[in-house]
C-alpha cells in the first residue's frame, strides 16, 4: 500500500501539516503521491512504541528473529515489479539496478538471519570462580552483548533499497535485537514506504510487539533531530554527506545522555598508479578506471575521486587514453535535480582551483540531470597546497594528481585524510618495494585494495566499509558485512550470577551450542 502516510507500528498516520512530493530526475517533474511528513506527536508515538517493545524484542530467540529476517526478504519480493517501477520513478537509475540491488537488500537480510541462528555475534565469555586462588580468589565472571535499545536509522539518497528501510543498518540493528525507527529520504519517500510496509507485514505476521519498526517521513531536518535528541533513542546509523553526519553526530553528543552515532560520510578513494604496470596495462586501466567513475553517475561513496601516479610518458599516454574511455562512456541521470546541481557546483569549483586543468570533460546535453563525467589533472606540489582539491565532488568526477617522484607521491598521500578505501595498482615487484607508501595508506583507509577500484562492495564477513575520520565517525565498525551487528550491542557482565537466571547464551549447559570462550578456550562444551 502507498498512501504517503508514516508507519508507526502496525497504524498508517498523517497527523501532520507538511506534505511533499518526489521527483522523477528523468522526467524532471514531481510525481503524484504526496507524503505527508511526521508530526512531533507521530515522533513521540513511535519512539514510545520502540521503547515498549525493546525488552521484549531483545529476549525473542533466535528462531524468532531469523524468521522474521526471511519474512522480511519474502515480503519484499512479493512486491514485485510495483516495487521496481516506483524505484526507478524516483532515482532515474535504471531497472538493473533496481534489481541488483534489491537483490543485495534480501542478500543481507539472509546474510544476518544466519548470523543469529549461529548465535556467535553475541561473544559469550566465561571466567569460572577459582575460590582457592592465592592471594586472591576469583569469583565467577560472563560477559556476552546485548541489544543496545531502539535504533533510528537515516535512509541514504544513493541506495533507495540496499541503505535505506530495509537496508544493512536496519537488517543488523533487527538482528541485534533492537527495534528500529526509520526517517525516510526524502528522495525516494514512495520506495521507503512500501518497503516499510513490508517489514510491518512480517512482524505482524510473526506475533512480534508492533513497536519493534516505524517509517516517519521527513522532509526537512526536524523530524531527524527529534529522533537523535529522543532520550530513548540509543543509536543512530546513517548514510550521507559529511555535513549531515557531523550534524547528527554533534547533536547526539549533546544529549544529557550522549550516545553513538555510526555515519558513513564519503570518501574520494585514492587510487595509486605504480609506474611499471602501466608500462604494459595502461589500456585496460583506462577502461576499467573509467568504468568506475561513471559507475552509477559517481554517485558512490566508493567511487574513485583522486588518481595519482608518477610523472612519465606511460602515465601522459594513459592520461589519453582514460580521456578517450571516459568520452565513450554514456552519461546517465543523477538521482535528483538538487544532487545534479551541486555537483556542477563542485565540479567548476575543482575547476577553479590554481593548478587544474582538464583532461576529460563531457560536451553539454540536452537532457535534465545528467551528471556530465569530468577528469581534471594538477600538479602534486598545487594538490598539496589546497585542502579543497581533497574534498569530495559527489558524481562522476576524478582528479589525477601528477607527482615527481616517489617522494612527491608520498608527500601528497600523508596529507589525504581518513577514507574508506585507497587502491594501488602496480606488478608484484613494485607492491613490495613500496612498503612505505602501503604504510601510510593503511593508516589511513579501512579497506585497502590491491590492483582493484573500490567500486563494488562484498557484503561478507571480511567485508570492512568504514574508516578514520571524516569518511566515518568510529573507525571501528563496518557499516557492511556481517560485523555491522556490533554497531548496535554493548556487553553486560552477570558476576556469581546463578546458573538460572544467567541468559541461555552464559549457563553452564550451553543450551544454544555456541562457541564460547571458557577459561580462556574456545568450546562448545558445558561448563
Amino acid at each position: 500500500m502507498l498512501d504517503g502516510k508514516n508507519i508507526i507500528g502496525y497504524d498508517r498516520t498523517q497527523r501532520g501539516n507538511v506534505t511533499f512530493r518526489t521527483i522523477n530526475p528523468i522526467l524532471n517533474k514531481e510525481n503524484e503521491i504526496v507524503f505527508y511528513e511526521a508530526s512531533r506527536e507521530e515522533v513521540e508515538e513511535a519512539v514510545g512504541l520502540a521503547h515498549s517493545a525493546a525488552g521484549f524484542y531483545a529476549e525473542t530467540s533466535k528462531e524468532t528473529r531469523a524468521r522474521f529476517l526471511r519474512s522480511i526478504a519474502e515480503e519484499i519480493m512479493a512486491l514485485g515489479d510495483d516495487l521496481i517501477d516506483l524505484y526507478c520513478s524516483e532515482s532515474g537509475l535504471p531497472e538493473g539496478r533496481a534489481r541488483g540491488e534489491r537483490g543485495r537488500t534480501v542478500g543481507q537480510l539472509e546474510l544476518y538471519a544466519k548470523l543469529v541462528e549461529e548465535g556467535s555475534y553475541v561473544q559469550p565469555s566465561i571466567d569460572t570462580a577459582l575460590p582457592h586462588r592465592e592471594p586472591n580468589p576469583r569469583v565467577d565472571l560472563r560477559k556476552m552483548m546485548v541489544p543496545v535499545g531502539p535504533v533510528v536509522v537515516f535512509g541514504a539518497s544513493n541506495f533507495p533499497l540496499a541503505y535505506s528501510s530495509a537496508g544493512g543498518d536496519t537488517a543488523s540493528a533487527l538482528a541485534a535485537g533492537c527495534p528500529v525507527i526509520v526517517k525516510g529520504h526524502p528522495m525516494h519517500a514512495g520506495t521507503g514506504n512500501i518497503v516499510s510496509s513490508a517489514i510491518a507485514a512480517a512482524a505482524r505476521k510473526h506475533g512480534l510487539p508492533e513497536g519493534v519498526f516505524s517509517h516517519l517521513n521527513s522532509k526537512g531536518h526536524g523530524v531527524g533531530e527529534a529522533l537523535v535528541k529522543h532520550p530513548h533513542v540509543k543509536a543512530v546509523g546513517f548514510t550521507g554527506s559529511h555535513g549531515g553526519g557531523r550534524a547528527l553526530f554533534n547533536l547526539a553528543a549533546s544529549r544529557e545522555e550522549p550516545i553513538p552515532v555510526f555515519a558513513e560520510m564519503g570518501s574520494v578513494n585514492p587510487v595509486i598508479l605504480l609506474p611499471e604496470i602501466l608500462k604494459k596495462e595502461k589500456d585496460s586501466w583506462a577502461r576499467t578506471i573509467a568504468g568506475s567513475v561513471t559507475l552509477g553517475s559517481g554517485q558512490f561513496c566508493t567511487n574513485p575521486g583522486i588518481l595519482m601516479g608518477i610523472e612519465n610518458s606511460d602515465l601522459d599516454r594513459f592520461t589519453e587514453l582514460l580521456s578517450e574511455e571516459i568520452l565513450r562512456i554514456s552519461p546517465s541521470t543523477m538521482l535528483h535535480p538538487d544532487i545534479a546541481e551541486k555537483y556542477n557546483r563542485g565540479r567548476e569549483q575543482a575547476r577553479e582551483q590554481k593548478g587544474t586543468s582538464i583532461i576529460a570533460e563531457l560536451s553539454d546535453t540536452a537532457k535534465p540531470n545528467v551528471g556530465r563525467p569530468t577528469i581534471l589533472k594538477v600538479k602534486a606540489a598545487d594538490f598539496r597546497e589546497n585542502p579543497r582539491l581533497h574534498q569530495e565532488v559527489f558524481g562522476p568526477f576524478s582528479l589525477l594528481v601528477i607527482c615527481q617522484n616517489i617522494e612527491d607521491l608520498e608527500r601528497s598521500v600523508a596529507l589525504i585524510e581518513g577514507q574508506l578505501t585507497a587502491s594501488v595498482i602496480g606488478t608484484p615487484e613494485e607492491l613490495a618495494g613500496y612498503d612505505f607508501l602501503l604504510r601510510q595508506l593503511k593508516e589511513r583507509v579501512g579497506r585497502l585494495i590491491f590492483n582493484g577500484v573500490p567500486t563494488g562492495v562484498e557484503v561478507c564477513a571480511s567485508m570492512h566499509h568504514g574508516g578514520p575520520y571524516p569518511a566515518t565517525t568510529d573507525n571501528r565498525f563496518t557499516a557492511v558485512g556481517e560485523d555491522a551487528i556490533n554497531r548496535w550491542l554493548r556487553p553486560v557482565c552477570f558476576q556469581n550470577c546463578p546458573d538460572s537466571l544467567l541468559p541461555p547464551a552464559l549457563q553452564n549447559a550451553n543450551p544454544l551450542s555456541l562457541l564460547r570462550r571458557v577459561n580462556g578456550k574456545l568450546t562448545r562444551d558445558k561448563v
